[in-house]
């Protein structure tokens, strides 16, 4: 069951990550006319690809006061703003095409990972209806 819940829990977090994609890229949009705006962007899977890699040491704790074993490590998603760019002589970098791309791919994504979810709760509550059979 241990993998049940840590698959659960990456599917959780890279949930939040993509609403909070979305969130950002609509504030991008809001404020694509505003003078100095600097887009943002959110950063999520490099830190759940390093995470993955450190993780090959793991061990389980017994006791919630206990130092984890192994190198456990949160991944949160990363608002970061982009200052490297400037796409008008206002100071601007928000770019409505890359914006709404974005914004595109993030909803597709989230519909992915929520179907995703959705037959892992089927599968389960199949398992545990047909269990005594």
């Amino acid at each position: 069951m241990r993998g049940f819940a840590q698959l659960d829990e990456v599917l959780r977090l890279a949930l939040n990550a993509v609403a909070l994609r979305q969130q950002v890229t609509a504030h991008n949009i809001a404020n694509v006319n505003t003078p100095r705006f600097r887009r943002q962007a959110v950063r999520f899977e490099e830190q759940l690809q390093r995470a993955r890699r450190r993780a090959a040491v793991s061990g389980a704790t017994t006791h919630p006061r206990h130092l984890p074993v192994g190198t456990q490590s949160i991944v949160a998603p990363r608002v970061v703003r982009e200052t490297s760019t400037v796409m008008r002589n206002d100071g601007n970098n928000v770019d409505i095409e890359r914006e709404m791309a974005v914004l595109a791919a993030a909803e597709t994504q989230y519909a992915a990972l929520a179907q995703v979810v959705a037959a892992r709760y089927r599968m389960l509550r199949s398992a545990i209806s047909q269990g005594g059979r």
